[in-house]
């Protein structure tokens, strides 16, 4: 038990004494430095040689205080300092228990206290034995800090109780001991020998017991799993966000130098990854955007520590890793992933296309696909070379992106894609043109009604009356009229046929009546025959009131032929049940 040289404060003066007001104010001030820096040195453990400037504001605040008051002495208690009663910290923190567990009740600070000898109780005061460290009484001892004392107490007991079962109000017990080490000696000893006789003096009225402890109970394995389940909490959804708030809290006193930030925003960002915790790195980059907005200078620090941060954001091998996540599974929070993903800049868009290549399910292909459109626009370089691909799904997402963010030379670059020999891209390219409406794009696909390829050549036609049906139709008839008409295949003049009754312009509808009303001979009996079953398919295709008003005029007409009959019939029943939603049942011809 270390022993002072002068006498201390006697807290027995009353709160409302104005100096006693003031020498609580001072002991706050110190204990609010003192907590400033410890959270500093926290956070920048590896810079060994700033703890003395972080230090340096709760040694000016103990100056300030002895130099008007002498020695300062705080009661310990298990969660706060205690000066004149009076708590000196206003937030919580391990610091105090650390010291009441290993049985110190009074610290004291003297003057003429060092900035060195600060910085080592500091040190003290954030060890953790837990980790193989000495206790905070051991420390205290080997480092024998001149102007700073202690006073230990260890243990009492009571006749017919163990140490376990009583713990005994200790408070006058501590005075009195303090009493005995005081001496205004230059030559004063670190120790003092206290008589039994003494300390039974002392303890006349010592009587209050704090607390027995009778007996305990096991905890039950729900209880253990509940508590785990509340660490695990802790540890993964209320940590990190309560580290970021203390990193921001200090930085919100001035960043003086980015290149210690920048290792700890790193290993946070890492630690949140691991943790798929996308929400809380998106509330870091909110809140470095807005104190950099605040900065008058271009290149201040938080500037320079926002760029890096994001250029980290957007490292391959964290992209990898978020890649992997996304391959097979649905993200449980898609939108925090794609706030995260737009905030990356342009140098991410490479790494991001190599993680496209590796996402089989289509859904976070296409929220995937969404984010790097927003990038297009201002880089469409690496998506415009990755058209010449030859894998198809890869061509097809460069067509999506490009049509999504709206490029001007897009419709150049399809036209391209569209000349080569890959009929799956082909027909992939062609949907996503028909999407857009446009009269550019309705171009390009009535260019492919002539394409070599037949099937490309029928997807046009199916694709031609949902943009513009008076030109659909226009362009459709000069095939069916066309020399060569005959000599396509039957599916292709079926698909024709379909294509002008989806048209459902009046004089394509008329065109296929008149066609049903033709009467065969002999010679070109098979013809029309033929001709009425691509009407009849071209009138369900087109599926509406008017076609089917005409479909139900065919079966009608027992002239026609039984063929005609079944397949107007089949034709009539489906087209209603997609009009009216009634359940038909099939009828025999």
């Amino acid at each position: 038990m270390a022993s002072p040289q002068k006498t201390p404060e006697t807290p027995s003066e009353p709160a409302t004494d104005p100096v006693v007001r003031e020498k609580v104010d001072l002991a706050r001030n110190f204990a609010f430095q003192l907590l400033k820096g410890i959270k500093q040195i926290g956070m920048y453990r590896h810079n060994e040689a700033k703890y003395p400037e972080f230090l340096n504001s709760a040694l000016k605040a103990i100056e300030e205080y002895t130099e008007k008051h002498g020695p300062l002495s705080l009661k310990v208690e298990q969660q706060n300092f205690l000066l004149h009663n009076e708590a000196l910290f206003s937030e919580d923190t391990p610091l105090p228990y650390k010291f009441f567990r290993d049985g110190i009740r009074q610290l004291i600070f003297r003057p003429g206290l060092t900035l060195q000898e600060l910085v080592t109780f500091t040190l003290i005061a954030l060890s953790e034995p837990e980790r193989g460290a000495d206790d905070v009484l051991a420390q205290l001892w080997k480092a024998s800090l001149e102007h700073v004392e202690y006073v230990v107490v260890e243990g009492f007991a009571m006749d017919g109780s163990s140490d376990e079962e009583v713990a005994v109000e200790v408070d006058k017990v501590v005075g009195y001991l303090y009493a005995r080490l005081r001496s205004n000696s230059e030559d004063y000893l670190r120790f003092a020998r206290v008589s039994a006789e003494d300390l039974d003096a002392q303890m006349e009225g010592v009587d209050q017991i704090r607390g027995v402890v009778i007996g305990g109970t096991y905890a039950s394995d729900a209880l253990k799993a509940r508590l785990q389940k509340e660490i695990e909490e802790e540890e993964n959804e209320r940590l990190f966000p309560k580290v970021v708030s203390a990193i921001f809290q200090v930085m919100e006193g001035g960043v003086d130098d980015v290149s210690l930030l920048e290792e700890i925003f790193v290993q946070l960002l890492d630690a949140m990854l691991i943790q798929d915790d996308y929400a809380t790195i998106n509330n870091m980059v909110l809140k470095l955007r807005a104190m950099a907005q605040r900065e008058e200078d271009e290149g201040g620090p938080v500037r320079r520590l926002l760029a890096y941060f994001i250029q980290k954001m957007g490292d391959e091998q964290r992209l990898i890793r978020m890649g992997e996540a996304l391959k097979r599974a649905r993200p449980k929070n898609p939108g925090d992933i794609t706030r995260y993903l737009q905030a990356l800049d342009e140098h991410a868009i490479i790494p991001l296309l190599t993680v496209l290549e590796t996402i089989e399910l289509q859904e976070n292909r296409a929220f995937l696909c969404d984010v790097l459109a927003g990038f297009a626009k201002e880089r469409p370089d690496p998506f415009v070379m990755r058209l010449q691909s030859d894998r198809p799904q890869t061509v097809r997402d460069m067509v999506y992106i490009l049509e999504k963010c709206q490029h001007p030379e897009r419709l150049k670059m399809f036209a391209q894609v569209l000349k080569g020999k890959n009929l799956v891209v082909k027909l992939e390219v062609m949907n996503i043109l028909a999407l857009s409406h446009s009269g550019e794009s309705r171009k390009v696909i009535a260019e492919l009604l002539n394409d070599p390829i037949s099937q490309v050549r029928m997807q046009a036609a199916r694709l031609l009356p949902e943009f513009d049906a008076e030109k659909a139709y226009a362009d459709l008839l000069k095939l069916v009229r066309d020399s060569g008409f005959e000599k396509k295949t039957p599916d292709e003049r079926a698909t024709l046929y379909g294509a002008l009754g989806a048209t459902g312009v009046p004089n394509a509808l008329a065109m296929l009546m008149q066609l049903m009303a033709m009467k065969p001979s002999l010679l070109n009996k098979k013809k029309v025959l033929d001709d009425k079953l691509l009407v009849i398919q071209g009138l369900a295709t087109a599926c509406n009131v008017h076609t089917y008003k005409v479909l139900q005029g065919v079966v009608e007409d027992r002239s026609q032929p039984v063929e005609v009959l079944t397949a107007a019939r089949k034709a009539m029943y489906q087209t209603r049940k997609a009009l009216f939603g009634d359940s038909v049942q099939s009828e025999e011809a």
